[in-house]
């Protein structure tokens, strides 16, 4: 799993009912059922990755997230669950409220386009960056709202929603630099060292 997903794993409690937003093969649905017993659903959009979730056992449901979750009632479950995906969806800001509407907490991560290495790549280069977490063109790419720790927790407080937990990710590390170093660096300036942004979030 991705670590996103592991410390998704963390905040989540055994037994929870859970709904994990773009849940695509359902890696991180799997891993939470097997190890904490929760109750959950999927909802995906790619067909291939539905029935490859389908054939784990997992409750999929197909659809589209712009769409939004008016499906589901008030506080259907414990946490929603949305990886990477937020940049993707057309309305980031609704999508969140929608969230907090059908669960106590949410559990957002996303890549930080404020990551030094897409300031250095546009800035030198003078295109759109291409990474590990950013990997298509710009003309091909699903992200359509980038954003910066700093444009979420904006968001967040114009919109009441509480921060519970913020966690600062470097995905893919140089193995060179002692992980104590990568870990106290990054926590020192996330929105600059930091190349995917996890968030835990509640209704104020």
């Amino acid at each position: 799993m991705n670590i996103d997903h592991q410390l998704a794993e963390k905040w989540i409690k055994p037994h929870a009912k859970v709904l994990d937003l773009g849940c695509g093969d359902g890696t991180l649905l799997e891993h939470l059922q097997t190890n904490l017993g929760v109750f959950g659903y999927g909802l995906e959009i790619d067909p291939d990755k539905i029935n490859q979730a389908i054939a784990k056992g997992l409750n999929i449901i197909e659809q589209d997230l712009n769409d939004g979750l008016a499906r589901f009632a008030d506080n259907s479950f414990d946490t929603v669950v949305m990886a990477r995906a937020l940049q993707a969806v057309k309305n980031p800001q609704t999508l969140l409220n929608d969230m907090l509407r059908v669960a106590k907490f949410g559990i957002v991560t996303f890549p930080n386009f404020a990551y030094w290495q897409n300031r250095v790549y546009l800035g030198i280069k003078g295109i759109m960056p291409m990474s590990e977490t950013l990997p298509h063109q710009w003309y091909n790419t699903p992200n359509i709202h980038l954003c910066t720790f700093k444009d979420f927790e904006r968001l967040c407080h114009d919109n009441h929603i509480r921060i519970l937990d913020t966690v600062a990710l470097w995905d893919n590390p140089n193995p060179k630099i002692p992980a104590f170093i990568r870990n106290k660096a990054v926590k020192s300036a996330p929105n600059l060292l930091a190349d995917v942004a996890v968030y835990r979030i509640t209704r104020q």
